[in-house]
């Protein structure tokens, strides 16, 4: 009989260790993130079917992805915060040093070899947000106009130097990832609407008078020639068919063509005959819509939006400014990486390099991801610990 209780008690103490390992991951986000990398690896699967192994290699990346998920949302967020300076400064010095004498790759110097080959570029999606959200949180309470001021140069630092590279793409969602930040530490609207403004002329300019500016003698003031063209080709993919315009013309006819419900699974005409670039990562949208349709669309949007919705619930209830402000950027920064990369294959925005969060294949993406995912969780953690 008293071996019996034992073996109860030593059960139950078994189950109490395994449901602690597991505390700091919020079942809402995980099941959120889980089905989106279903649908990201059925997709991939009818994406790939030319090239045998990159499932399996997903697989592993997932495997990673959530390993690294589990460590971080079991960190505090006061731990966290000792690393913000550290990886943003060890960030810069890598953006530096590829500069100085990074790796070219079809054009860009992105990469440096330290023994293995890394893209800096990579750490500052996380570094930026984690940095600013500490500066905030020691600003706490005294906050004053020039901590806005200090706060863009702390942004536009990294986001100048991947801009340099160039990598628009990445530079974009580093600043989305930083804005974000700043406007959830109390910048006023009312800043940002004069530039809103600014914006929509400019673009209403372009859209008028690209007869005249797209012009190949016309230069174009802070981009290079091949974003400028990605831009005049957005307006009129037509120009180029067999060149820019091709990824654009091509993603939008399989979108258009996957109709309400979609041709069906592995029945997508473009992908299959190798219409579709970059199938297998940038353009995966294309593939999905294809097969699936409208309504796999809409299924796929809303689970972008309860991922969102969720992140922007444990934002909201974090423990400290520094969790709301981190949880808060890094959700949005999900929002940025969806609506940018679904804008591009859509036609309506110039083709950057942007990854669609948990569909694309990718190792480094997808770790980025998780590690983004683990930190919001961290907050969340942090909140039900206190709770408790």
């Amino acid at each position: 009989m008293p071996i019996f209780q034992f073996d109860k008690i030593d059960k139950r103490a078994v189950f109490d260790t395994i449901r602690k390992m597991f505390i700091g991951f919020d079942r809402p986000l995980a099941l959120t993130v889980f089905l989106l990398l279903c649908v990201g690896i059925v997709t991939l699967y009818s994406a790939s079917l030319d090239v045998p192994g990159r499932v399996e290699d997903q697989l592993r990346n997932i495997m990673l992805t959530f390993v690294v998920m589990w460590v971080l949302a079991n960190v505090p967020p006061t731990t966290l915060m000792r690393f913000a300076v550290p990886m943003y400064t060890f960030g810069i010095a890598l953006l530096i040093a590829v500069a100085m004498f990074g790796l070219t790759r079809k054009g860009a110097k992105r990469w440096i070899n330290v023994g293995v080959v890394i893209q800096p570029s990579e750490i500052l999606k996380i570094a930026t947000p984690l940095m600013l959200a500490w500066y905030y949180q020691r600003r706490e309470g005294v906050t004053r106009w020039y901590d806005f001021l200090v706060g863009f140069i702390i942004l536009l630092v990294p986001v100048g130097l991947i801009a340099k590279q160039p990598d628009l793409g990445t530079a974009v969602l580093v600043f989305a990832a930083g804005f974000f930040v700043i406007y959830f530490a109390g910048l006023s609207f009312k800043l940002i609407v004069p530039v809103l403004i600014a914006c929509v002329i400019a673009v209403a300019s372009i859209a008028v008078f690209q007869d005249k500016i797209c012009q190949p003698q016309v230069n174009w003031p802070l981009l290079h020639d091949y974003q400028k063209h990605r831009v005049c080709t957005l307006l009129d993919p037509t120009s180029d068919p067999l060149g820019k315009g091709f990824h654009t013309i091509q993603a939008v006819i399989a979108i258009g063509s996957g109709g309400p419900l979609g041709k069906g699974w592995l029945k997508g005409t473009q992908s299959h005959l190798e219409f579709i670039p970059e199938k297998h990562t940038d353009f995966i949208f294309a593939v999905f819509s294809e097969e699936f349709g409208m309504a796999g669309g809409l299924v796929l949007l809303t689970l972008y939006m309860c991922l969102i919705a969720r992140g922007l619930y444990i934002a909201a209830n974090g423990a400290t400014l520094f969790g709301r402000l981190l949880a808060g950027s890094l959700t949005m920064a999900f929002f940025t990486y969806a609506f940018v990369n679904i804008g591009m294959v859509s036609g309506i925005l110039p083709v950057v390099g942007v990854p669609l969060p948990f569909m694309s294949y990718g190792g480094t993406a997808l770790t980025t991801l998780g590690i983004a995912i683990g930190l919001i969780m961290s907050v969340g953690r942090q909140k039900r610990l206190m709770q408790s």
